[in-house]
C-alpha cells in the first residue's frame, strides 16, 4: 500500500498553527533501526510542507549505526547514490514540546519510497507489516509497553561512569533503591508532576509510575493499545518526553540497559494479547490455562526466543542485564504469574487474558521488539505448536534454553534463522545485520579503562 498524505492531519496542523501563533520551531523525527529519534529542525512556517508533501530523507538514515555514521555495507549509500525517501507525518501530528526552551512542536514521521511504495527497512513499516499479516489470519494485536529508566545527575566520575543525583531531602547522593516507596517518589514529585503534564498535552496515555530497584530508578506504564503501531509510537514519544522533562530538572533519564554492572538494569515489559475479527480475546477460553490459540502464540515465541534476542537485547551493554537473579529473564521459559520466566501469565481472564513478555531491555527498539513478537506469535499458531509445560519456581534454576547467547552469536542466529528472518524480509535483515556489524567492529577497537587497570602497568 502506497503512502500519501493525510489530508486530516494537514487539516488538524493548519488548526493547531492556526492557535500557535508565537511557535517558533518544529521537530520532524523517524525512528532509525536502532530505535534512535533521527530528523529535522524547521522554523514553524515551514511546517505545512511536511503535511502536503512529506520531507525528503536520505533512506541511509534509517540504517545508519549507533553513532549515526554511514553503514556503506547495508546496500542503501554508495551502492543505490544515496537516494531519498519520503517521510509522512503519523497521528496524532502536531503536538506541543512543553520542555522545550522556545516554543515547539513535534510530529513523528514514516518512511516510504520516493513513490510512496514501504521501505521496509524502516522498522515501522516492518511492524505495520507483521500487523498485516496476523490481520490476514483474523488477529488484531493490543499491546502496552512499560519502560524502565534511571534518573541520574548528568555528573561522571573520571571513569565517565555516571553519577546518581543527590537526594531531596538528605542532600547525599542516593546509593540505594526502594522499590515502590512512596517517599521516592515524593522525592521527585516535580519532575513527575511536569512529566504527566507533558504527556497530557501530547496526548500520552502515561499510567502509573513506580520506584524500581535501582537507586533514582523509575517504571513507567503506558495503557494497552488496539493498535501496535500506536503502542509503540507512544513508547518512542514517552521516551522522548521523559528526557526532555529530565534535562528541564537538570537531570539526565537514561535507558541504557545496564548503566551499572551491579544494580538492577532497564527492561522494556511488553503485555499483549490478541482479538479475533469480533473484538473478542482470542487467547481466552479453556478454564485458566488460556485458549489453544494462547498456548500457540507461547509456544512460537519460544521456538524463536533464540532468533528474536538480537532484537532484544540489540547492543553490547544490552547482555550485561541478563544475570542470575537479576530480574531479567535468562532462560527461555513461560509460567503462570511467574517473575522469574521470560514469559509471564498474569491470572487475568476473559478481557484481560494476555502474556507479559520481559525479556528486552528498555535500550531495544519498541517496533522490532513487537514485530520479532508477533513474527514468533504467527509462527507457533500457523505451525500449530505446543509449548512446554509451564515452568513453576525459579526459572534461573531450570534446564531450558538459556537466552544469554552473547551478542555476535544472536545476530547469527536471527540471520541463520528459519523464521524471523524470512518473516523480515531481505531487506531489513541485510541493513539491520550490517549495522549491527558495524556497531560489533567499532566496539572491538575500544579498550576499556578496566583493561588498562589490570594490564596496562602488569606487563
Amino acid at each position: 500500500m502506497k503512502a500519501v498524505a493525510d489530508r486530516k492531519l494537514a487539516d488538524a496542523a493548519r488548526a493547531f498553527l492556526a492557535s500557535a501563533d508565537d511557535l517558533r520551531f518544529i521537530d520532524a523525527f523517524l525512528v532509525d533501526l536502532n530505535g534512535v529519534a533521527r530528523g529535522k529542525r524547521l522554523p514553524a512556517k515551514s511546517a505545512m510542507k511536511l503535511f502536503e508533501g512529506g520531507l525528503r530523507l536520505p533512506r541511509s538514515l534509517i540504517g545508519v549505526d549507533i553513532w549515526g555514521t554511514d553503514v556503506f555495507d547495508n546496500g542503501l549509500v554508495v551502492d543505490t547514490g544515496d537516494q531519498d525517501g519520503v517521510c509522512l507525518p503519523l497521528e496524532p501530528g502536531l503536538v506541543p514540546t512543553p520542555w522545550a526552551k522556545e516554543k515547539t512542536a513535534q510530529v513523528q514521521l514514516m518512511m516510504a519510497e520516493a513513490d510512496g511504495g514501504a521501505f521496509l527497512a524502516d522498522p515501522r513499516q516492518l511492524l505495520s507489516e507483521m500487523q498485516r499479516r496476523l490481520a490476514a489470519k483474523g488477529l488484531h494485536p493490543v499491546a502496552a509497553i512499560e519502560l524502565e529508566f534511571y534518573l541520574l545527575s548528568g555528573k561522571s566520575d573520571d571513569l565517565g561512569r555516571p553519577l546518581t543525583p543527590a537526594s531531596k531531602f538528605s542532600g547525599r547522593r542516593v546509593v540505594d533503591g526502594r522499590v515502590y516507596a512512596m517517599s521516592e517518589l515524593d522525592a521527585y514529585a516535580d519532575f513527575f508532576a511536569d512529566l504527566y503534564a507533558a504527556c497530557d498535552a501530547q496526548g500520552l496515555p502515561l499510567d502509573a509510575a513506580v520506584i524500581e530497584a535501582g537507586p533514582s530508578q523509575f517504571e513507567v506504564n503506558l495503557k494497552h493499545q488496539k493498535d501496535v503501531l500506536r503502542a509503540a509510537d507512544q513508547s518512542v514519544q514517552l521516551k522522548r518526553a521523559i528526557k526532555g522533562v529530565a534535562a528541564g530538572h537538570g537531570l539526565l533519564a537514561s535507558f541504557m540497559a545496564k548503566p551499572f554492572g551491579d544494580l538492577p538494569g532497564n527492561g522494556m515489559h511488553v503485555h499483549m494479547s490478541m482479538l479475533d475479527d469480533k473484538g473478542a480475546n482470542a487467547f481466552d477460553g479453556d478454564g485458566e490455562k488460556g485458549s489453544r490459540l494462547f498456548l500457540e502464540a507461547i509456544a512460537g515465541l519460544i521456538e524463536t526466543a533464540a532468533e528474536a534476542m538480537i532484537f532484544f537485547a540489540p547492543h553490547f551493554n544490552s547482555w550485561r542485564r541478563f544475570q542470575e537473579g537479576s530480574h531479567a529473564p535468562t532462560r527461555a521459559t513461560w509460567g503462570y504469574e511467574n517473575r522469574t520466566a521470560a514469559i509471564r501469565i498474569p491470572t487475568d481472564t476473559g478481557a484481560n487474558r494476555r502474556f507479559e513478555h520481559r525479556v528486552a531491555g528498555a535500550d531495544a527498539n519498541p517496533y522490532l521488539v513487537l514485530a520479532a513478537l508477533l513474527a514468533g506469535a504467527l509462527h507457533g499458531v500457523e505451525k500449530k505448536l505446543a509449548p512446554p509445560p509451564a515452568l513453576e519456581g525459579n526459572a534461573y534454576k531450570s534446564d531450558a534454553p538459556k537466552l544469554a547467547l552473547g551478542w555476535r552469536a544472536a545476530l547469527d542466529a536471527f540471520q541463520a534463522g528459519g523464521v524471523l528472518a524470512p518473516a523480515f524480509g531481505a531487506m531489513v535483515t541485510r541493513v539491520f545485520s550490517a549495522l549491527k556489524r558495524q556497531e560489533m567492529a567499532t566496539i572491538d577497537r575500544r579498550v576499556t579503562d578496566v583493561e588498562y587497570d589490570s594490564y596496562l602497568s602488569t606487563f
